[in-house]
């Protein structure tokens, strides 16, 4: 699971640094795999001037540029270095990236140095987005405004330099599979403040012409619940470099803005949804059984042959998608797409599974709905994404069609704060172990703990007792002898004489132990 720091920010409120909020997710048990720093790679890249832009005497194709630069950033005394640039844009005035010698250029792999193009000397190097990998931007160097700041690092510029933590998620954490679980509990451990989440239900302007049925056979475990609603007169062009830029940042390559915002809720809230182009679907969709021998080309462009026991979402011609794994071809959407159906479900995590092993599909939907979503959080998911298309495509939204309803997790367990001695041998004060529970989500009614849907982990009160001591830091737990009266724990057998005879002899025969 990656995510940027920017984005852990829109849901924590925190003045950490990077290594703080990493050395307490690993010792909450979310290990840190790994950390990219656009700064390490692209930190040496600086916004400098050319003074002056001649032609090279030795080379049609290349100019002799006078650079001014900022070595010390902005502000700090200037150098002005020659550059040999082959680019086409390169002139007079420009506002360009300048990499020093010695910088490592990740676009190329090479090592800068001082060298000598055709009888000319050359320092350092103007870079184009390619060179930087920011893009695939390579007909020229990068040319800024006028105004843009001098010496200042072009990630800052740019508004790139977001770190990219990489963390290890265990199958029973579904909850750290969306950003805003991990903020959660970092905001449990006093590393910030959780920023809540409110979702305004969105009154639709017009019936959603598009009906939704679970097949019976599937409505008690397979699909309890499903919900969905038409979003007409949508524009469907890229999405904002923002969003683009975070999931570039996963490695998941931006599509287009409705795709992108479907993928932008599996990361930070662990809600995958998927959006159908409405004017494809004939009829009313159904979710039911897949048929034997039945076939679906799927988004990823393979044609799957289903068999029994699978789920698909199907409308009056066929299979439009596999259910909680991957959408169907025919459709899907495109920048032609005018009208969209948005849907938001529940599936069942054994089903999924089962069907994805059968498959061999790895998708981020069955990723999540295999380990197990929050079903309270379908249709406040559904309201969100709305909410987002219309911000960010237009149009208007039709009424919420459903069936089914989210499955009762309602499950309350004792907390005996006692426990947490006999438990895990640490001291940790009442009003500590309400409070901790309390900001992982937990309702407290006296000694009665009811979990939240999104932890479908907690299955006892020793699970309680385990999140308190995990927010509490086990790296406090401190050593201790077991007391020699329990039962099963041996007195000492050697006298003191003997033990003192063991320690005498010990320099002279190593191999004799010194421990009673």
């Amino acid at each position: 699971m990656k995510f940027t720091l920017s984005w852990l920010k829109d849901h924590l409120e925190t003045e950490a640094t990077v290594e703080a909020l990493t050395e307490a997710l690993t010792d909450l048990g979310l290990e840190v795999e790994g950390i990219e720093d656009p700064a390490a790679a692209l930190g040496a890249f600086r916004i400098a001037r050319v003074i002056e832009a001649v032609q090279h005497p030795n080379a049609d194709r290349l100019r002799v540029c006078r650079v001014e630069t900022f070595p010390d950033g902005p502000g700090g005394r200037t150098e002005e270095v020659q550059v040999v640039c082959g680019a086409p844009n390169a002139k007079t005035g420009l506002v360009g990236v300048f990499a020093p010698p010695g910088t490592h250029v990740p676009g190329t792999g090479v090592d800068l140095k001082p060298g000598n193009i055709r009888g000319v000397d050359s320092n350092g190097m103007l870079c184009s987005e390619r060179e930087l990998m920011l893009s695939d931007n390579h007909d020229g160097i990068i040319e800024l405004p006028a105004d843009a700041p001098l010496g200042v690092r072009y990630i800052d510029y740019r508004g790139v330099n977001d770190p990219v933590v990489d963390i290890k998620v265990t199958p029973n954490r579904p909850d750290a599979l969306g950003i805003h679980g991990i903020a959660r509990d970092l905001a449990a451990r006093g590393m910030g403040r959780l920023k809540p989440i409110t979702a305004t239900p969105i009154k639709g302007t017009f019936p959603t012409p598009i009906g939704v049925t679970i097949d019976p056979a599937l409505k008690a475990k397979g699909c309890p619940h499903f919900a969905g609603r038409l979003i007409r007169g949508v524009k469907n062009g890229p999405s904002p470099d923002w969003m683009q830029a975070r999931l570039k940042a996963l490695g998941l390559r931006p599509i287009s803005a409705l795709v992108d915002i479907t993928n932008y809720f599996t990361f930070g809230l662990n809600r995958p949804l998927h959006v159908f182009d409405a004017a494809k679907v004939q009829g009313n969709l159904i979710i039911r059984p897949a048929q034997t021998g039945e076939t679906l080309l799927a988004l990823d462009g393979k044609t799957y042959t289903l068999s029994e026991g699978q789920m698909v979402i199907a409308d009056d011609h066929g299979p439009e998608s596999l259910a909680g794994i991957m959408g169907g071809e025919a459709s899907g959407c495109s920048p032609e797409t005018t009208d969209v159906f948005l849907e938001s479900a529940f599936w069942d995590p054994i089903t999924i599974a089962a069907t994805g092993r059968a498959l061999k599909i790895n998708s981020d939907a069955r990723y999540r709905f295999e380990r197990g979503v929050d079903p309270a959080f379908t249709l406040p998911g559904l309201e969100l994404a709305t909410q987002m298309i219309l911000d960010l495509c237009g149009g208007e939204a039709g009424t919420i069609v459903q069936d089914g309803a989210p499955p009762d997790t309602t499950r309350i367990y004792q907390l005996n704060p006692a426990r947490v001695v006999s438990l895990v041998g640490m001291d940790i004060p009442e009003a500590t172990q309400r409070a901790t529970l309390e900001a992982l989500g937990f309702k407290i009614d006296g000694n009665a703990v009811t979990p939240p849907s999104w932890r479908p982990d907690i299955l006892g009160d020793a699970d309680l007792i385990e999140e308190v001591a995990r927010i509490a830091s086990l790296t406090k737990l401190q050593g201790a002898p077991m007391a020699r009266s329990l039962p099963g724990v041996p007195c000492p057998i050697l006298t003191p004489l003997q033990v003192r005879e063991r320690t005498t002899a010990a320099p002279s025969r190593p191999w004799v132990t010194t421990n009673a």
